[in-house]
């Protein structure tokens, strides 16, 4: 991977990660279209490091009291019912679905999942599914209506991100829309859950770069950086924009994008397999 590559790859990273439209499969695109080798999923995890970087800095303030009162309430029974205590043990249960199906499937995930025609399908199908969630929502819940169950089906749906086209803040978020959770609030614990997963997989693939035919250190720091950078300014945007605004822009265009790779796999101007830097 070259330096051009990896800024590309790292803007890309930036944008898309935050954004209900799948980081991992605009990696994969993006690559395809340019004649790129698949920089991979330990690429593109590790990159996920830098956005993840810049939601702990965004919420840094969120995440302090979070960890502070959930600590303190180990030990102190009366500080159980609060609502930063409480999002503590809500984020450990909500992170165990992708836990466990990402170590069940980390082979499947590195190969098949990133086939063209999945993720062409996948930013359809999901696309739509988030649509019918955003028609439905109600919209009047907010963060301390969360309990135990429900952080769990955002988990189960944040685990549906280990295929590239599904989106982990478009999986979340959608689970959260139709649980009736406001935008703003569904995406808002979609960020926070999405933490540690992201970390635990960083920290793990970290060990693969600069092995085989994966991507060097020097372009994948380089990439990391450009999307904590671009990422800090992509969650404030966001999170702005939803709030007075649906998520129907997001669908079309993933709509429009998941028939392009699928038109362009089915005449032959892009091979769905690929060759991936792993």
């Amino acid at each position: 991977m070259g330096w051009f590559e990896a800024v590309v790859l790292g803007l890309v990273q930036g944008l898309t990660e935050f954004l209900p439209i799948s980081s991992s499969a605009h990696l994969r695109i993006v690559s395809a279209f340019a004649g790129w080798e698949d920089p991979g999923s330990a690429f593109t995890a590790v990159t996920q490091i830098g956005t993840e970087t810049a939601v702990l800095i965004y919420f840094r303030k969120d995440i302090g009291n979070i960890v502070t009162t959930w600590v303190k309430s180990l030990y102190t029974p009366s500080l159980r019912g609060e609502l930063d205590a409480r999002m503590g043990w809500y984020i450990i249960v909500g992170t165990l679905p992708i836990g466990v199906l990402g170590l069940v499937f980390q082979d499947t995930i590195e190969t098949t999942f990133r086939d063209l025609r999945l993720i062409g399908t996948t930013l359809i199908v999901f696309g739509l599914i988030l649509l019918f969630a955003d028609r439905m929502a109600l919209n009047n819940r907010g963060m301390d209506k969360l309990n135990g169950k429900e952080s769990l089906i955002y988990g189960f749906a944040q685990s549906l991100a280990l295929i590239p086209g599904v989106s982990r803040s478009g999986g979340t978020v959608t689970a959260g829309l139709l649980m009736g959770y406001r935008r703003e609030v569904a995406a808002r614990y979609s960020f926070l859950l999405a933490i540690p997963a992201v970390l635990a997989s960083g920290g793990l693939e970290l060990f693969k770069i600069g092995e085989g035919p994966a991507p060097a250190w020097g372009p994948t720091i380089l990439a990391t950086v450009v999307a904590f950078v671009v990422g800090y300014a992509a969650i404030a945007w966001f999170l702005k924009y939803i709030s007075t605004h649906s998520f129907t822009v997001f669908v079309a265009y993933r709509v429009a994008l998941g028939l392009v790779v699928l038109g362009l796999v089915v005449f032959g101007a892009l091979e769905p397999t690929a060759g991936a830097a792993e």
